[in-house]
């Protein structure tokens, strides 16, 4: 149950948020995207290489990331362009190119895999008829940071969901663009959820000469 507040041991309770860095973490830049590829490579972890390059490109959320089925993904042999998966938050479909290495990578894995197009494409390690777990997902994501020397504590699952929406609104300023690849209904919501009103905001500042 807990401590209670006016009990002697409550004051030497460690605060559940002590060390932790609070609010959205970082999105990754593109060089840290080809680090993590590198370190995949190296270490030859076929499925995860799959599963960041998918994450990346799909901009989906971990849970969408986790359950998706192979026949999301592939017809007739070939990676579907573009795909579509109906989002597990909203239940409304979102729309998305895999592109460059995410094909590849993604071959390499079902080739090795093998399965039906009904199975899991990222299926458990203790039961392969079900997908594995956001929790195994985010310790996956806590692996491909650190493995390039990063802080775990300043990313997370939604990171690599971010690094692609970042990138396009940063060169192309369009906001309903990004809206509709992250499947947002409200486009507070992608303004929130990027931190364009901060970033915009000191850009204008920088460039105002008074």
């Amino acid at each position: 149950m807990g401590h209670a507040e006016y009990d002697p041991g409550a004051n030497e309770r460690r605060p559940w948020n002590a060390g932790r860095k609070l609010g959205g973490k970082r999105a990754l830049k593109p060089q840290r995207v080809w680090a993590i590829r590198f370190w995949l490579d190296r270490e030859r972890r076929l499925r995860d290489r799959a599963m960041f390059d998918f994450a990346i490109d799909s901009k989906l959320r971990g849970c969408d990331v986790v359950k998706v089925k192979i026949g999301d993904l592939i017809s007739g042999g070939r990676v579907r362009t573009p795909a579509i998966v109906i989002q597990q938050k909203t239940g409304r479909p979102v729309q998305f190119e895999l592109i460059e290495p995410a094909r590849g990578s993604i071959l390499a894995w079902l080739e090795r895999r093998g399965a039906t197009l009904d199975d899991f494409v990222f299926p458990s390690r203790t039961d392969h008829a079900n997908h594995i777990s956001t929790r195994q997902y985010a310790r996956l994501v806590d692996e491909w940071v650190t493995g390039i020397g990063l802080r775990r504590e300043d990313f997370e699952t939604h990171s690599r969901r971010r690094t692609k929406a970042s990138i396009i609104y940063k060169q192309t300023d369009n906001l309903r663009a990004v809206q509709i690849l992250l499947g947002h209904t409200k486009i507070e919501s992608t303004v929130s959820y990027l931190g364009v009103d901060v970033e915009d905001a000191l850009a204008l500042a920088e460039g105002t000469e008074v």
